[in-house]
């Protein structure tokens, strides 16, 4: 496979003076899901704003076929690598991850290989990185599918204890990874996530309208948004419970209760999908899938509030996203949440008694809503992808094993 180009590869360009070091990074997208999801936000984030950060670093990205035209698009400073068709194929793409991206690291001469979801591959030899999202599967394993958790744990523990730097989003995942993992010998650095400003601002009247038609609400209808998958650490069926009291509450005094509309895919909360397959029409509960990427600004933005009642979240992605949409976030205390939403975000605990308060709490006090609008816009501007992509800037830097002369390798 060596020395031999890949369907679609972009053209590698020739090298510079051998003479003179240079950090050239190799970042595995492959792992990036075929709709995006958090994982592919971040890759889009970090890729797309590290020519900014350092415009010296020679940067290739490679990916499957269904995401090389989507990220040439995003970062067209970055030389785009096509992995093998047959990658869409997890048991493949890792077979694949230890043979064929290394030989692709070698073809390119790549100082640093940044793998950005966990897993690496052993044999590579020169400058390392790896990014670890969450912690949850060691500390909360329930949240989480057997084979998950099994997997997950098992390739952290081997980043934790063989890679030079190790990326995490939270202090709260750097914190729970050194409780959890013994025999630590990464530098752990925290680089929290960014938001893409040019995508999730405040909404207009039309782009809120697109996404009251897009998740398939009546006319002049109002809805409280949560978005994420469904699955048992995002606390799906508290939610559920909580806000069916809230309606019955407020159905009583004749006081209207906006719709509960849920974005995101089915995951593996079995106990929130049974209650999801029960709801009729009048519990105004809309299960709206994914949502297109262009409506989500007006989707958070354009609700009464958004709630986000996470058992823990390595990072919580969706809590900034929300809050530069200028929405009120309501959402709990655990892990990461309270980095991410500060003094702008609203706070509960995760059951469903005092989850419907708090959602009771704000339906009654619209004056109370929009200051932790403007404060949620303050907020928001202090996550940036600029930052993320400097931390990892210097994280490359630091650990590149530069070429000499004709290939061979120093430290």
């Amino acid at each position: 496979m060596s020395g031999q180009g890949y369907p679609g590869d972009s053209p590698v360009p020739a090298r510079k003076d051998p003479r003179v070091p240079q950090t050239t990074v190799l970042i595995d997208g492959t792992a990036v899901p075929k709709d995006l999801g958090g994982v592919g936000r971040y890759v889009e984030g970090v890729v797309s704003h590290l020519g900014a950060a350092d415009p010296s670093l020679d940067v290739h990205l490679v990916v499957r076929p269904v995401h090389a035209a989507h990220f040439r698009g995003v970062a067209p400073d970055v030389t785009v690598h096509v992995a093998p068709a047959w990658t869409d194929s997890v048991p493949l793409r890792f077979v694949w991850e230890q043979t064929g991206l290394p030989a692709l690291g070698r073809r390119i001469g790549a100082t640093v290989l940044h793998s950005p979801h966990y897993t690496f591959p052993f044999g590579w030899r020169r400058g390392s990185v790896v990014t670890l999202h969450d912690a949850t599967f060691f500390s909360n394993p329930e949240w989480h599918s057997r084979l998950k958790r099994t997997f997950f744990t098992w390739w952290s523990r081997r980043s934790l204890r063989s890679r030079p730097v190790v990326i995490v989003p939270s202090a709260a995942t750097a914190t729970e990874a050194a409780r959890v993992v013994s025999g630590i010998r990464a530098d752990v650095r925290v680089a929290p996530l960014g938001v893409d400003r040019a995508r999730f601002h405040e909404p207009s009247v039309a782009e809120v309208e697109d996404a009251r038609i897009a998740a398939g609400l009546p006319d002049d209808a109002s809805w409280i948004a949560f978005l994420g998958t469904i699955e048992p650490r995002k606390n799906v069926t508290a939610l559920l419970d909580a806000y069916a009291a809230v309606q019955g509450a407020r159905d009583a005094t004749g006081a209207p209760t906006p719709w509960l509309v849920l974005s995101g895919a089915r995951g593996w909360d079995t106990d929130a999908i049974e209650r999801l397959d029960a709801l009729q029409d009048a519990d105004h509960v809309v299960e709206a899938g994914y949502l297109p990427l262009e409506d989500l600004a007006g989707f958070l933005g354009g609700a009464e509030f958004v709630v986000y009642p996470s058992l823990g979240e390595g990072f919580g992605l969706p809590v900034v996203e929300a809050m530069a949409a200028g929405a009120c976030v309501l959402t709990t205390r655990r892990l990461s949440l309270p980095e991410v939403g500060g003094d702008a975000a609203v706070y509960t605990e995760p059951d469903a008694s005092a989850l419907g308060t708090a959602m009771t709490s704000l339906l009654d006090d619209p004056a109370r809503v929009a200051t932790h609008r403007a404060a949620a816009l303050r907020r928001a501007d202090e996550f940036t992808w600029d930052a993320t992509a400097t931390v990892h800037v210097d994280a490359y830097r630091e650990v590149a094993v530069p070429f000499v002369g004709s290939g061979q390798v120093t430290r």
